[in-house]
């Protein structure tokens, strides 16, 4: 089979949107976006304040909802995140679309956003649609090599059903899994979103995921750091943030 070849989550305008005068005007607006929130005030409507306030694109104000995060939603999500050492017992919980997708836009050197959460997050948009590409396989034997090389004893992805072309998907990573020496499965469920509430051990970049689950790992960027040099990292950080993942984060392995 012929895998369409696609550079996922690229748009045009993303060498203006995200130049290094743009960004400097995104921290700035995002600082803002912050502020607001920790008041109380909705994502949305202040995204939207904001964005006028300064003329941002549509794409820009996107950028701005993927990096936003209270202070105290922060400082959960930092409690509960596991250091990368710890995937050598721990039984994964993939969020597959979210995860895949990640990789797919880190190899086609479109634009990530470094959250306040130290979470990267892409910028496709797939809306209930998505089709196997060039990227896939890749994206899925680099999931494979972190698997063997953290030492995962087993990971089980899910996959959102109603999302066009899951149930190849959920195929594709059955047939690549079988070479990597770890335990798979794949669930097709209804919404991810809810299966994954709870959880333990969960991978994704998902925000309300991520305020829901029991514990998470920061899977997606330690792929990305290590082994997708070419990876197109847009800090959204006052004063450039922290590009790389601390030691606290990653842990230490023997």
């Amino acid at each position: 089979m012929t895998l369409k070849t696609k550079r996922r989550g690229f748009d045009p305008s993303d060498a203006e949107c995200f130049s290094e005068a743009s960004v400097t005007l995104l921290r700035t607006a995002l600082d803002e976006i912050v502020w607001l929130l920790d008041r109380g005030y909705k994502l949305r409507s202040v995204v939207e304040l904001v964005g006028g306030h300064y003329q941002l694109t549509a794409r820009q104000r996107i950028a701005l909802q993927r990096a936003a995060v209270t202070h105290s939603r922060q400082v959960h999500r930092a409690e509960t995140m596991l250091p990368m050492v710890a995937v050598q017992h721990t039984p994964l919980n993939i969020d597959g679309f979210n995860l895949i997708i990640l990789l797919e836009v880190a190899l086609s050197g479109s634009p990530l956003i470094l959250g306040r959460d130290g979470v990267l997050r892409d910028l496709a948009g797939l809306r209930g649609t998505y089709g196997i590409v060039d990227k896939t396989q890749v994206a899925l034997a680099w999931i494979g090599r972190a698997l063997g090389a953290l030492g995962g004893p087993s990971a089980k992805f899910f996959l959102d059903a109603p999302v066009s072309n899951s149930g190849r998907l959920g195929q594709l990573i059955l047939g690549e899994a079988a070479a990597w020496g770890v335990p798979v499965e794949v669930m097709l469920v209804k919404n991810a979103d809810v299966a994954l509430a709870g959880a333990e051990g969960v991978v994704t970049g998902d925000s309300v995921i991520l305020d829901s689950c029991s514990s998470w790992l920061n899977l997606g960027r330690w792929i990305i750091e290590r082994w997708i040099p070419e990876a197109w990292i847009v800090d959204l950080e006052s004063g450039g943030g922290q590009l790389r993942m601390t030691e606290a984060e990653v842990g230490k392995f023997d």
